[in-house]
């Protein structure tokens, strides 16, 4: 429930609470709900199920880890990154409002860890931040969003883009089909591709926009833009193959946009060899073009074309 974790874009998770209620076609195989934790409580999922509260000592660790702030720097360079909640939802109508607030007040007693808030319900979060303002745009609170297809998307990332939250990204795990999100990675001003991409103007001056670096076209008032994405295929009991072109085109449309791009993993299935025989049913084929084939989490790594794709937004020490 509170740990050092094995996720691949934190350094442990934290969990205020356990259980949740299924809601998007990336819940249907929900790790949670088949989580140790979650099976030795015997917690239920769902609409209507209670929410169980961790202990009183797994509230305290987050502020271990705040004490212990100046080693890990000393170590890492940076804060230490932590996933809330990797077992349920922080917006999640089921759970107590109490709990939340309890949750927020916590944070803002751990400035030294970057939390990761990660939902799958991103339309709730500015109503219930509101006990908690400044938990939308503290320079530690990270605001994500699970996508894993076109139609979430389109409909949740401007929700998220429309939060005062610091740091913005997207969990797009276990990918569910190929996803166009190059619109939602720069900002909506400048419209200067050489600003965007971190570079300065060195003549002050803008040929596509018409307008010098001062010129308001050129102020970042908003952040209306994506700054990490992360993408990964499906695990465990009943994993769903993910198609090989689905995360080349995140990385690409991430690399276009200087946008930090993380594989987390291709899951049960990876790319099959260019000859295969199909009759041992490990295979699938996802088009005329592609076989993914299933070799276990752990055998199907998370190499994409050849290279390890471990990147962090910039700034977030």
């Amino acid at each position: 429930m509170s740990e050092n974790s094995k996720i691949e874009w934190c350094d442990a998770t934290f969990n205020p609470w356990i259980g949740c209620t299924k809601v998007s076609p990336g819940c249907d195989h929900c790790y949670a709900e088949r989580s140790t934790p979650s099976r030795v409580q015997k917690i239920n999922w769902g609409p209507g199920a209670p929410r169980r509260r961790t202990s009183a000592s797994n509230w305290r660790k987050p502020l271990q880890w705040n004490k212990a702030h100046a080693e890990f720097f000393a170590a890492h360079g940076r804060r230490q990154r932590v996933f809330c909640a990797s077992l349920a939802d922080v917006f999640d109508n089921e759970v107590d409002p109490r709990w939340r607030i309890d949750l927020f007040d916590l944070i803002e007693l751990t400035p030294n860890l970057d939390w990761l808030l990660l939902t799958k319900r991103i339309g709730n979060a500015m109503r219930m931040l509101k006990s908690h303002d400044w938990c939308a745009g503290q320079r530690n609170v990270w605001l994500g969003i699970t996508v894993v297809n076109q139609e979430e998307a389109d409909r949740d990332i401007p929700k998220l883009l429309a939060t005062p939250a610091h740091m913005k990204f997207l969990s797009m795990e276990p990918l569910r089909g190929d996803v166009y999100v190059r619109e939602y990675l720069t900002p909506s001003f400048p419209h200067c591709v050489a600003f965007v991409q971190g570079k300065q103007m060195e003549d002050g001056y803008c040929g596509r926009c018409g307008g010098h670096r001062s010129d308001p076209i050129h102020r970042r008032d908003t952040h209306d833009y994506i700054d990490w994405v992360i993408a990964g295929g499906e695990s465990g009991a009943g994993a769903r193959p993910m198609h090989p072109t689905w995360p080349r085109r995140l990385r690409d449309q991430c690399a276009g946009a200087s946008v930090p791009f993380l594989f987390k993993q291709w899951g049960e299935w990876a790319p099959a060899p260019g000859v295969i025989d199909a009759s041992g049913g490990m295979f699938h084929r996802v088009d005329d073009d592609a076989w993914m084939q299933r070799l276990g989490k752990k055998d199907a790594g998370r190499l994409l074309d050849g290279r390890t794709h471990d990147e962090f937004p910039r700034g977030a020490a």
